[in-house]
């Protein structure tokens, strides 16, 4: 039977208009980071197998891969391995019931972005 009364109805709020909670936020990052972390150890594998095959395509991976553009990657690929591993930290903790308070939750994921930060340039600065 058709619907006619679409008009009248409320709408779900637009992703404009609705703002994710912080923990949805850091949800979905860690699951990026954990893609990215895959597509940055394809890197690190294509690095390895090019300093088997040949000298001169080695140069040319290792160029590529310390290019301005490689550190880049790079470095947002440590940045993700950070924040993935501080993230299941706080999973790890969650599993055993504690911090689950929805101000807990903010705060923790507050402390997960800045420990990625401070971690991620402590790592670069010991490199």
């Amino acid at each position: 039977m058709a619907d006619v009364n679409r008009g009248n109805r409320p709408l779900s709020p637009h992703l404009q208009v609705y703002r994710l909670p912080l923990a949805a936020i850091t949800s979905i990052l860690n699951r990026i980071t954990g893609v990215g972390m895959t597509l940055a150890s394809i890197l690190i594998v294509w690095w390895f197998a090019a300093g088997a095959f040949s000298a001169g395509y080695f140069e040319f991976v290792d160029g590529l891969l310390t290019s301005i553009l490689g550190h880049i990657v790079l470095i947002g690929s440590l940045a993700a391995l950070w924040f993935h591993m501080l993230n299941s930290i706080r999973h790890l903790i969650w599993d055993t019931g504690r911090m689950m308070q929805v101000e807990t939750v903010e705060k923790t994921s507050y402390i997960v972005f800045g420990g990625t930060v401070v971690v991620t340039i402590v790592t670069i600065l010991a490199v």
